[in-house]
């Protein structure tokens, strides 16, 4: 054969290792459009569903999460945030305008979008921008998911949870089954191809174990399953009283920032985020679960979150965050009172502050012991028997959800927060009894007269 015959022989067969190592490369989406034969786009909602400065993490962690998602690639138009800003500028803050989500980290407030803020931070505008339905959007930027049968949406929801809620700033909760018959919806009505949601919170596996259909092509990712706590890190320090993150979202993030996404699996990030986050033979940790879709675990998560260009190659074998141990951690409904305790630390001896801060925790800790006693009398009243302790932390067997009748629970829930003053830091951790209270078939106006009673102060 000529010289000239090796040569095409040569460039014919560079052509053909070219062509199949590109063919064995994963299928990513891009933000090239929605219409029907193209490519889709991906699209993101970020969700802190807190206020107040004790609840720094949540912002922090939200800011973060938006970060991770612009480094990957993801545009401004396709990321929805839900927060309700009053953390960078608030007077406790030691670094004005600046959010952290780990001790000397990099501020991950900058550029972050106000979306929704203050009191637009509300479950109805959250599911009319999940839904697309602009019409239905009060205050902030209007903005909503305008996706299509091609796209894929990644949901992170940051905050405080309790049986078969997530909490919002102000107004209603997220309650599982609204979700997802919302979910349920946005499925009928093509507005996705495939959706993630991660949650942080306590006892969000609640949301979906049990409801969350698995044809829906919706896989949820939680910080904790249906039952336990969830827990925070990074407290102390300058950052006095408060923790710059949650446990399972800093994992999550901290993963997605070392790692070349385009050769990371959902699967392969659960994992690293589910042994970082506790092992299961501590008591202390919260064990992270997944629920819906199981064949997502198997997509690489550039297809959602992106990836960052620097760190192509780096597979999550070389995850080198460093280990959490239990002494770090603070479960999150302790934060209230370990934030009030710092403040009374810090306040001269003696002095007005600290008399109103001591009577600030006097206060709170009175209302808790109102509130253990006040779930107890509302259970006996209603089941007209006083053995029910056991009702208090009885949970279904794995696999089911946690009620049936979710109307029953949805009034329930309601009036013991109107009644008893039953807030998401403390008293709604009971939500799980009240559904208990349900599934006995207890009758509801019953109940509801129980409540009212047992709560009269």
């Amino acid at each position: 054969m000529s010289s000239l015959g090796h040569f095409h022989v040569l460039v014919f067969l560079c052509a053909l290792l070219f062509y199949s190592a590109n063919s064995r490369k994963p299928q990513l989406l891009h933000d090239t459009g929605s219409e029907d034969g193209a490519e889709g786009t991906r699209w993101a909602v970020l969700v802190a569903g807190s206020k107040n400065y004790d609840n720094y993490r949540h912002q922090a962690d939200i800011c973060h999460a938006y970060q991770v998602l612009r480094q990957g690639g993801l545009k401004d138009e396709n990321i929805v945030v839900f927060m309700y800003d009053d953390i960078a500028f608030n007077p406790e803050n030691p670094r004005p305008g600046v959010i952290i989500n780990k001790p000397d980290g990099r501020d991950v407030y900058e550029g972050v979008p106000k979306d929704y803020t203050r009191e637009a931070v509300n479950v109805e505008n959250f599911y009319n921008v999940i839904l697309g339905n602009e019409s239905g959007i009060t205050g902030g930027s209007g903005k909503v998911l305008k996706s299509g049968p091609n796209d894929n949406i990644f949901i992170y929801y940051a905050d405080h949870g309790s049986p078969g809620l997530l909490s919002m700033p102000d107004g209603e909760d997220v309650h599982a089954k609204d979700f997802i018959e919302v979910l349920e919806k946005m499925h009928n009505l093509k507005r996705y191809k495939k959706m993630v949601i991660y949650v942080e919170a306590c006892e969000s596996g609640s949301m979906f174990e049990g409801i969350l259909k698995t044809n829906l092509s919706i896989l949820a990712v939680t910080a904790a399953n249906a039952s336990e706590n969830s827990y925070v890190i990074y407290c102390g320090g300058e950052y006095h009283g408060v923790c710059l993150g949650d446990v399972f979202s800093v994992s999550w993030l901290e993963d997605s920032e070392l790692h070349d996404m385009s050769k990371e699996t959902l699967e392969q990030q659960y994992q690293v985020v589910k042994r970082r986050t506790g092992p299961d033979s501590e008591p202390w940790s919260s064990h992270v679960s997944y629920f819906g879709a199981e064949e997502l675990l198997k997509d690489y998560l550039v297809s959602y979150i992106g990836t960052n260009p620097k760190n192509e190659n780096i597979t999550s074998a070389g995850f080198t965050a460093s280990p959490i141990s239990s002494s770090s951690l603070v479960k999150t409904r302790g934060m209230p009172l370990l934030y009030l305790q710092s403040k009374i630390q810090r306040s001269p001896m003696g002095s007005p502050e600290r008399q109103e801060l001591e009577k600030k925790l006097f206060e709170e800790m009175n209302h808790r012991k109102q509130i253990d006693q006040n779930i107890i009398e509302i259970l006996r009243l209603s089941l007209k028997q006083t053995n029910v302790l056991n009702l208090l932390t009885s949970t279904r067997t794995t696999g089911q959800p946690l009620v049936d009748d979710w109307d029953c629970f949805k009034t329930l829930v309601n009036s013991f927060k109107n009644h008893c003053v039953a807030t998401m830091d403390y008293g709604l951790k009971y939500t799980g009894a009240l559904a208990n209270i349900c599934n006995i078939g207890v009758d509801v106006k019953k109940t509801v007269s129980a409540i009212k009673q047992a709560c009269v102060h």
